[in-house]
This record gives structure tokens, sequence and C-alpha cells, in this order.
């Protein structure tokens, strides 16, 4: 049987890169339709999953893109693994624009957003103390360095709500919490991931300093984009060595993050519910029917 990865390509990657052939999915979920068409490749050992988070010529803003959609529809594809590729802000010296972080951890300051699929008929309570792939985000890391690319393995991803880029005393204060790096896209991504079962890890490239150093200008979109043009190509190089280092087995702790988690009774949830998460909680399902 084939591994399926899901990649979820942020700022500057809307698009997979010639592939052989391309299937083109839309998919509709019970929250909706997904931030663009989900393009479907295959090789001999993988089905290869792409999704715009922000659609196909970025017209879907970080507060308007439809996570649960996303994450349910690579769910219903069968996706085991997501490699999320995130433009972000360096809250440290040693993180120069340029440079890759595989994060670790994150610290959610979004505000805004629907962060879970347990919100009405079914209640689970899911671990987030490791909350991306360990196993994926090492197949990450080992790609970059055998590329040759700057990179640092491990580090806190702090996610704001956005669309505008912090003030000097919100960088400061990120900074003094001893985050790494700030982006606007991965939470509740990494949260409904976990709800899935799916294995996440994130794929970060600094572009900016945010604006807390003090021999940087702030950032700005221009800057931005201009660094991530430079970076889009050792980003590809490095999904293409990933794709070939998938990891065998699932992190055991996201495998059966559901396991011990899903609080309600079972006798109390109804039919409708069931059928809504149904992609989510098919495995529970059959063990509840025994």
């Amino acid at each position: 049987m084939k591994k399926k990865i899901a990649i979820i390509g942020g700022s500057g990657f809307y698009d997979v890169e010639n592939p052989a052939e391309v299937e083109e999915l839309s998919i509709v979920t019970p929250w909706g339709p997904t931030s663009d068409s989900i393009l479907k490749s295959e090789t001999d050992d993988l089905e290869i999953y792409f999704l715009s988070r922000h659609g196909r010529g970025h017209l879907i803003g970080p507060s308007q893109v439809n996570y649960r959609a996303n994450i349910y529809a690579l769910k219903f594809l069968g996706v085991d693994w997501i490699l999320s590729i995130s433009a972000v802000g360096s809250l440290k010296e040693e993180i120069p624009p340029g440079m890759i972080v595989v994060p670790d951890q994150f610290i959610d300051f979004t505000k805004n957003r629907f962060n879970t699929f347990f919100d009405e008929g079914i209640v689970a309570h899911v671990s987030m103390a490791k909350p991306v792939s360990e196993t994926l985000s090492l197949s990450i890391f080992e790609a970059c360095k055998k590329l040759q690319l700057p990179v640092q393995k491990g580090g806190t991803y702090v996610c704001i709500e956005g669309p505008q880029f912090s003030s000097l005393a919100e960088s400061n204060f990120y900074r003094s919490l001893g985050a790494d790096i700030i982006g606007m896209t991965n939470m509740p991504e990494a949260k409904l991931a976990r709800e899935a079962e799916i294995c996440y890890s994130t794929l970060a490239l600094s572009t900016d300093y945010d604006c807390w150093h003090k021999s940087h200008d702030s950032v700005t979109v221009d800057e931005v984009l201009k660094t991530i043009k430079k970076n889009v190509d050792n980003a590809k190089s490095i999904v293409k060595e990933v794709l070939n280092n998938i990891p065998k087995e699932k992190d055991v702790y996201i495998a059966n993050a559901l396991q011990a988690s899903i609080i309600s009774s079972i006798d109390s949830i109804t039919d409708e519910s069931k059928e809504k998460l149904s992609a989510i909680i098919r495995r529970y399902l059959l063990s509840w029917a025994l």
C-alpha cells in the first residue's frame, strides 16, 4: 500500500513542480470547501497531495483559511503525513533571513479561529504536549543537512492572528517567552491535524527579523516576498528529499491520539455527529459498534 503525504504550501508556494500527472480534486467537507482544489500525483511508493493554504493567487488571509475543511479533506483522502511549508519571522539573532527552522513547539496567540473538530455533539481533549511528528521532523532536518542548508532543529513557533505584523512591544514580548520564530498559520492547523491523527511537521523558512532587531528595518511584504523567492528552490529541494525518506510508521502518540481523548458518552453521541466526523473517528465507530 502506498504511503500518503500532503504538502500544505504557504506564502510563495502555490503549486506543485512539474508533476508527471496531476489529478485535481475538489472536496466539499462538513465545514465547507478547502482553500483550493487539492492536486494529487503519484510515484511508485507514494500518493502526494498538494494544497495551497492561501489558494493560488494568495486570496485567503490567515484568519480566513478554512483550516477545518483543509485538514478534514486530507484525512478523508487517507493522508497520514502533512509537511507544512511556512514563511516565518525570526525572533532570534541566530536565525537570519534565509535560515530554516524545524520547530517542535508552538504557542498559540490566535483568537478568531475554529480550532477543533469536536465543538458540537461530541467532545475530545487531545494532548498537544508534543505537537509535531518527531519522525517526520527528523526527515526534514536530515534533508536540510544533506543539502547543506542552514537549519535549526527544534524551536518554538509563536502563531499570531494577523494579518497585521507585530508591534514592537509584541515582538519583544514574544522574544521574552523564549520563542524562536513567528507566523500566522500553523495554528490551528497543527491542532486539527492532531485531532485527525495525522503526523504534522513544519518546514519554516525565515524571511525577516519581525520588527525587534535594531539593525534591520521592520518587516514589510516586499522584504518577505524577496526572501521567499530565494527560498523557493531550497524548499522544493527539501521536499524532494523528504518524499524519498518518509518514516516507516506513524508516531504512536499521533496514531492513537483520540484513543483516550473522547470524553462524551458513546450512547449520547447522535448519528448526525458521528456522520459529520466519520472520516476522523471511523475506526472508533467500528469499535463502538462491537
